[in-house]
């Protein structure tokens, strides 16, 4: 009876203990969500003139666009990170163009160690230094055309408007702390995507597959490379996107970012609707691109970047892009943007040389 009644007593002392476990875990919980988690936004408004001759008619251009509006919520809750994000700009319904009111990103992460965090949901494709940068970042007023090529932006096999997002799971961690400073010398990240892009669920039977590595030689610069294999299916048909980027990008005071990506891979509008492939089509393609950022002032940051792209990976197909970019901060969360390019575009039988101009506000909340 002695032992059984110790038995009963330690029986009950352990589910005290968890009981009493659970309810400070649940009140941190509660506290972590009211403290750590904040709303957010911010809107981009854009006024652009070119004198680009689209046609005999029309031999100059100005417009006025708000370029990005999202709203968002994010925290932290014990060792989970979240967020959700939408974008709010856009025509509603504007199915054919999936460019009206969406969700960008929606996911959560367990952050328990720093050598191994955990994500899932929608988010950033583990794809090249710049793509997972925010608009407010780059420096002008677009991102590259690497980016909006071929990291799925808008990207080159047909797939529809993803701001660079799919559906995944990814791993991602820093390690070997080095320097005064105890910096961490490598990042990696790795994910398993759909290969649809955002809001979309998955159409083939495989994944792609997509992952960096970075090494900090000091705490301002990172060298990394990146690999992409997987395939896109629409309309019943699925290419095949291979890709492989280098870069290195250094931050401080003064920005120098350098970026080129090879892709493999045919788009979805080189095959006929019966799926047979077009004759003289290629299926490979590059780019690059080069940054420099350099202080005026405290509040003022120009920027000078060459940036190319090449459907077909030869000259012929050949757009260059050389901008010029000053950003001006008022406060913290208010900037304003000037944006001067010249295109240089070999791929195009209209009117492939032309000046642009744009001014743009950028206003966070």
């Amino acid at each position: 009876m002695k032992i059984t009644r110790n038995i009963t007593l330690l029986l009950a002392l352990m589910l005290t203990t968890f009981t009493q476990a659970q309810t400070s875990i649940g009140e941190k919980a509660k506290k972590d969500l009211i403290q750590q988690t904040s709303f957010g936004g911010y809107v981009i408004g854009k006024a652009t003139a070119t004198d680009q001759h689209l046609n005999a008619s029309t031999k100059s251009h100005t417009d006025f666009d708000i370029r990005l509006v999202r709203a968002y919520v994010d925290g932290k809750v014990l060792d989970f990170k979240y967020k959700l994000q939408l974008e709010l700009n856009g025509k509603p319904g504007d199915y054919s163009n999936e460019k009206g009111v969406r969700i960008v990103d929606a996911w959560a992460e367990w952050q328990k160690y720093k050598f191994f965090y955990v994500r899932f949901g929608q988010f950033k494709r583990a794809f090249t230094f710049e793509n997972p940068m925010n608009p407010w970042d780059i420096g002008f007023g677009a991102y590259s055309q690497l980016i909006t090529k071929l990291a799925g932006m808008n990207d080159r096999v047909g797939e529809h408007s993803s701001n660079g997002r799919d559906l995944g799971l990814q791993f991602q961690g820093d390690f070997l702390p080095m320097g005064n400073d105890r910096h961490n010398f490598i990042h990696y990240q790795v994910g398993v995507y759909n290969g649809q892009g955002i809001n979309h669920k998955d159409e083939n039977r495989s994944k792609d597959v997509i992952g960096g590595i970075y090494v900090y030689p000091v705490k301002q610069l990172a060298v990394g490379v990146f690999g992409w294999t997987g395939d896109y299916t629409k309309n019943g048909i699925t290419v095949d996107r291979n890709r492989m980027a280098f870069g290195v990008k250094y931050e401080s005071a003064w920005t120098v970012r350098a970026e080129y990506a090879t892709s493999e891979g045919h788009k979805i509008t080189d095959y006929s609707s019966d799926g047979i492939l077009k004759a003289g089509t290629s299926n490979k393609a590059d780019a690059w691109y080069m940054t420099v950022g350099a202080p005026l002032s405290r509040k003022c940051k120009v920027y000078a970047k060459w940036d190319v792209y090449r459907d077909s990976k030869n000259w012929s197909s050949q757009k260059s892009l050389y901008c010029l970019a000053a950003n001006y901060y008022f406060y913290k969360n208010l900037k304003i943007q000037a944006n001067y390019t010249y295109t240089n575009d070999k791929s195009t039988a209209n009117d492939g040389h032309y000046n642009t101009f744009d001014l743009q506000l950028y206003w966070r909340f």
